[in-house]
C-alpha cells in the first residue's frame, strides 16, 4: 500500500520510465517500482503501456538498472 500519491522518484531512459513508489508493510515500509512507456491511443490521446516492444527492451534494462542503484541507496531502515 502506498504512503501516498506521490512517487519516491522517477527515472527516465529514452521512452522508457521507472517510477519508484514508497510503500509500508507489516514488516515496514519498502520501495517498488512500476515501468512504462507512452503512446498514443487511436483517439490521439496519451497512454502509459506496460507492454515492450524489442526496441524498448535496452532503455529498459538500463532504466530497471538505475532504479535498482537507486533504491539500494535509498533502502529504508528497518
Amino acid at each position: 500500500m502506498a504512503t501516498n500519491n506521490k512517487p519516491a522518484n522517477t527515472l527516465r531512459c529514452g521512452n522508457i520510465k521507472a517510477t519508484i513508489w514508497q510503500n509500508v508493510s507489516e514488516k515496514g515500509p519498502f520501495f517498488s517500482t512500476t515501468f512504462s512507456r507512452p503512446f498514443k491511443d487511436h483517439s490521439g490521446a496519451w497512454r502509459n503501456g506496460t507492454s515492450f516492444g524489442l526496441n524498448d527492451l535496452e532503455a529498459l534494462l538500463t532504466v530497471a538498472r538505475d532504479a535498482k542503484e537507486w533504491m539500494a541507496a535509498h533502502a529504508l531502515k528497518r
